[in-house]
């Protein structure tokens, strides 16, 4: 891990690398724009030789969606206790979603005109599920189960094959029983493409979510406003602050948890004990010899792993907010008390029993989060964001005679003196 001693005038300088803000490099913007366009302008064919290039299979058009077979068997083969994992995630997701869910509303304003909003589901969704290097899940019941929630009667999901013809079946049923109506065997920017645009068999969306790598989210954030879209959550990333009553393996194991996601995912301990910093990279190089995906934690812990060393407790604050994590972990004295000054974190997990895996599998809020510094700007998803919002107006006769002078008023300022006429016509 990088030692940063934000203690010294010296490490000064080093205080950019903490306050962040996703910016994509032009190299980057011009490739996905590239894919983009290509799946706009050529559909199905698009995808299917961006696929052979990107995920190393060779699909049919046909054979992109999986069919009502494959999905069958792999239910019917699920373990019976993984099926229960996934039940219970789903519960946890959907009831905390429901008690978040907006509702339609209407009042009276002051000159007596009815005002209201009505809430209803997005009819189409398309949901981004990534699965180049582990079957995430979670990410499926983290996602789609909120759709669900709400209602939304058409919730698509891409997911990348991968060099394989057929999905893993533990992720099929997982997204089946979040409630999936439509599955693709599609990855990338390219899948990104398709629910925007829509090709000859896959129709387009209103709405994308999900997270991805760099690719995903930066065609998520150029095919904003051709569709909506949810956030832009990237790989993922964990900041400690923790001090003297912090046990060191179990923040190593935290930080390590995150590190396995691999390349791209970034892990900070933020700490006053220049000692813990020391105690927990041993214990990360100890717990690292136990644990499988090497391959993935490696580069992580070389690149994007940070020990910062700072005055007191109050600093400690001010670098949270600066990096904006994803998930951050407080175990400090008082921790709830020094959470109330978080601003800018995507999830806040409070004390030493509250591991960010809960959070990541089971506790009830959707693990998608704002990354690389997004929190400044993005929350996290919530069900609410499947739903889409209408404003409703009724005047009658008495209250818009009552609101005759004031919108006189308006048309004469704005120099609009048809919306006036649109008004007093109905008084003439």
């Amino acid at each position: 891990m990088k030692v940063i001693d934000l203690r010294s005038e010296r490490f000064e300088q080093s205080k950019h690398l903490l306050n962040r803000r996703y910016l994509p490099v032009p190299e980057l913007i011009q490739q996905v724009s590239a894919i983009l366009a290509d799946v706009q302008q050529n559909g199905n064919r698009a995808l299917r030789e961006l696929s052979k290039r990107f995920d190393g299979v060779d699909l049919e058009p046909s054979e992109v969606r999986v069919n009502e077979t494959e999905m069958a068997q792999a239910l019917e083969r699920l373990d019976p206790l993984v099926r229960d994992a996934l039940e219970a995630s789903r519960q946890n997701v959907q009831q905390f979603a429901l008690r978040s869910r907006r509702t339609d509303w209407s009042a009276a304003n002051v000159q007596g005109a009815t005002v209201g909003e009505r809430f209803n589901p997005f009819q189409r969704v398309g949901i981004y599920v990534p699965a180049g290097t582990a079957p995430l899940v979670s990410s499926a019941i983290m996602t789609a189960s909120l759709a669900s929630a709400v209602g939304v009667p058409e919730i698509v999901v891409t997911t990348p094959p991968f060099h394989q013809r057929n999905l893993n079946p533990d992720l099929l049923s997982a997204l089946q029983i979040a409630g999936a109506t439509e599955i693709y065997k599609i990855g990338g920017a390219q899948a990104i493409g398709a629910l925007a645009f829509g090709t000859e068999s896959i129709r387009p969306v209103a709405k994308i979510f999900g997270p991805g790598n760099a690719y995903v989210m930066e065609a998520k954030r150029q095919v904003f406003g051709y569709v909506a879209v949810d956030l832009l959550p990237g790989p993922s990333e964990i900041l400690v602050l923790a001090d003297h009553t912090a046990n060191p393996a179990w923040v190593a194991a935290d930080l390590l948890a995150q590190a396995e996601h691999g390349p791209g995912s970034v892990i900070c301990l933020v700490t006053t004990e220049a000692k813990l910093a020391d105690t927990v990279q041993l214990e990360i190089q100890a717990q690292l010899k136990t644990l499988t995906r090497k391959s993935f934690l490696e580069p992580v812990l070389k690149q994007n792993a940070f020990a910062v060393i700072v005055t007191d407790r109050r600093h400690a604050i001010e670098v949270a907010n600066s990096f904006s994590p994803e998930h951050l972990s407080i175990v400090m004295e008082s921790a709830g008390e020094l959470a109330e000054d978080i601003t800018t974190a995507g999830a806040i997990f409070l004390g030493e029993y509250s591991p960010v895996a809960a959070g990541d599998f089971l506790a009830g809020p959707s693990h998608e989060l704002p990354t690389g510094g997004a929190g400044k700007a993005f929350g996290g998803l919530t069900v609410d964001q499947f739903q889409r919002r209408t404003s409703i107006v009724r005047y009658d006769r008495v209250s818009l005679q009552k609101s005759l002078s004031t919108l006189k008023q308006f048309s004469e300022v704005e120099h609009l003196d048809a919306h006036g006429r649109s008004v007093t016509i109905r008084f003439e």
